[in-house]
């Protein structure tokens, strides 16, 4: 019974499609003579987006302005459908009967790209565009808040912020992602509902759907930052609210999703969002004719890489995973990571190693790219099935560094979105050395702080007064302090990355101690504590063979 069913939706679903509609992108020259004026954004613009834009000093333009209306209204004297707007890049979608629609439209002088983004009779996509993600209960770590995601908070320090109550509370953060199915039930996500922490939901790919029974990827993105269940999994910004956003259609892969992306961003901006997060990237599709090429991805060419960077611009950050690609052909980034004003980000697992399937950099000018690393392989996420499990991919990187941002920025509220992607940058592992797997590396949200304010910072840890080497560290350490040390006693602490304490030691005051036995630790980055009576350093630490 089950397969006759299925059959018959499939079906039913196919004969539906033969009389399906054609969806276009039509762009236009200008907006000359437009009813708004950059005098009165409130028309156009929410009070917090003008805020976000007034704070930061960008200022409004041309850009912000709404697409001429004039040229709509000509658009829709012919048989066609408005489906939505971009005033970033000045055109709209519409779909209709219709079959070479540029014929008709191209010699209208404002009107000056026609393209035709998804077929009326459509081939449905036959790669899983989640095939790089799978589902696994997690194995049980001994911890009484975290749970198993301590793993992805810890490598970037994350509880440093959250420690001193910086969780992403009055942030707002855009989810562009292709649905949100039981996003509304699920037990991780019930406090956000509580706290009112949804702003809203919208879909740009079918207004018309069962919102919270389309795909089931951006409530499990969602979860990794705003799941909040004690013991099993806490966000990165469990306390941050956000707004649901549909931009994909999970079905087929057609160039019409980069502009609902475009029209996505560009509603999360006029509603004041400061962080868009977008698990989504693009490259090849269901018609050949529209795929991109890696010379595409060059930090500017595509419709939604320009969406992403003008986003940026207007003062928001703008998070975007790499993408899967790395054992595939492609085997490059995706659009809109290359974005040169986007935060692109690669997946590492919990021993900060790359993931085989992370797509590598660097974008085809040759800028770096990823930019940064979060943990997408055996991520802690809230699963379709009710249970909170491991899922790999970029698509949780990306959020699990998105809202750990957020929680950065609430920190530090009068900084702008530039000087925060660039603390977070300078704060990268590998920020001295970056590569195309990883580009500057995991972030460390202490060292962040520092960069953004390097007096608070010192208010927490001493001046560096230890040297510490050989670092990278093989089979000894030495622990050398250049003056007089006003106590009795020294303890050193070794802890992980992610915060688990490894060793403790106990030593009388002296200005040189040296560490043995370190061949038989693990290889990885550790944290070594120094602590005296007259304050704390911490001091990361390289473990090689």
């Amino acid at each position: 019974m089950t397969r006759y069913l299925t059959l018959l939706f499939f079906l039913l679903t196919i004969g539906t499609q033969a009389f399906g509609q054609n969806y276009y992108w039509i762009a236009f020259s200008d907006k000359n003579e437009t009813e708004y004026s950059l005098s009165s954004p409130g028309a156009y613009l929410s009070e917090r987006a003008i805020q976000r834009r007034t704070q930061q000093n960008i200022p409004i333009d041309s850009l912000d302005l709404p697409v001429n209306k004039t040229y709509i209204d000509s658009v829709l004297t012919l048989d066609v459908t408005f489906v939505h707007s971009s005033k970033w890049l000045n055109g709209i979608t519409v779909k209709t009967e219709i079959d070479s629609l540029d014929t008709l439209l191209l010699p209208w002088t404002f009107i000056i790209e026609v393209q035709k983004t998804k077929p009326a009779v459509i081939t449905k996509s036959a790669a899983d565009k989640f095939a790089e993600e799978s589902f696994s209960e997690a194995d049980p770590i001994d911890t009484s808040l975290y749970g198993a995601s301590v793993h992805q908070v810890g490598m970037m320090e994350g509880q440093f912020l959250h420690n001193q109550g910086y969780k992403g509370e009055g942030l707002q953060i855009a989810v562009l992602d292709g649905g949100f199915e039981s996003a509304d039930t699920l037990p991780a996500l019930d406090s956000l509902w509580a706290n009112n922490q949804i702003l809203g939901t919208r879909d740009f790919v079918d207004p018309q759907s069962d919102f919270f029974s389309t795909n089931y990827h951006g409530m499990s993105v969602l979860s990794c930052m705003g799941g909040n269940y004690s013991g099993k999994l806490i966000g990165t910004a469990p306390k941050a609210s956000y707004w649901l956003l549909r931009a994909e259609d999970d079905d087929t892969e057609y160039i019409v999703e980069e502009d609902n992306w475009a029209a996505a961003a560009e509603f999360a901006d006029s509603v004041g969002a400061d962080i868009i997060n977008s698990s989504l990237g693009y490259f090849m599709f269901d018609d050949p004719k529209t795929d991109h090429t890696y010379a595409d991805m060059d930090g500017k060419t595509t419709r939604i890489t320009r969406a992403a960077n003008i986003a940026a611009s207007r003062g928001m950050l703008v998070f975007a995973s790499a993408g899967n690609e790395r054992n595939d052909s492609w085997f490059r980034i995706i659009a809109p990571s290359d974005g040169t004003g986007v935060i692109g980000v690669g997946a590492v697992d919990q021993n900060l190693v790359p993931a085989n399937f992370s797509s590598a950099g660097p974008a085809a000018d040759g800028a770096i790219k990823p930019n940064l690393a979060a943990m997408g392989y055996r991520s802690i996420a809230q699963l379709r099935n009710g249970v909170i499990g491991q899922i790999n991919g970029t698509s949780f990187s990306s959020p699990i560094l998105a809202g750990m941002a957020a929680c950065l920025w609430q920190r530090f509220p009068e900084k702008s979105a530039l000087e925060i992607k660039d603390a977070l940058e300078k704060s990268g592992s590998k920020y001295l050395s970056p590569d195309s797997l990883v580009g500057y590396g995991i972030p460390n949200m202490r060292l962040a702080a520092e960069i953004l304010d390097p007096l608070s910072a010192n208010i927490v840890e001493t001046n560096k007064r230890w040297k510490v080497f050989p670092n990278p560290v093989s089979d000894f350490l030495v622990l050398e302090h250049s003056g007089t040390i006003h106590s009795s006693e020294i303890q050193l602490e070794l802890y992980t990355i992610d915060g688990r304490l490894k060793k403790h030691w106990l030593y009388p005051a002296t200005q040189r101690i040296v560490l043995n036995n370190w061949t038989a630790m693990e290889i990885g980055i550790y944290v070594l504590r120094i602590s005296t009576a007259s304050g704390t350093e911490s001091v990361k630490v390289n473990k090689i063979r």
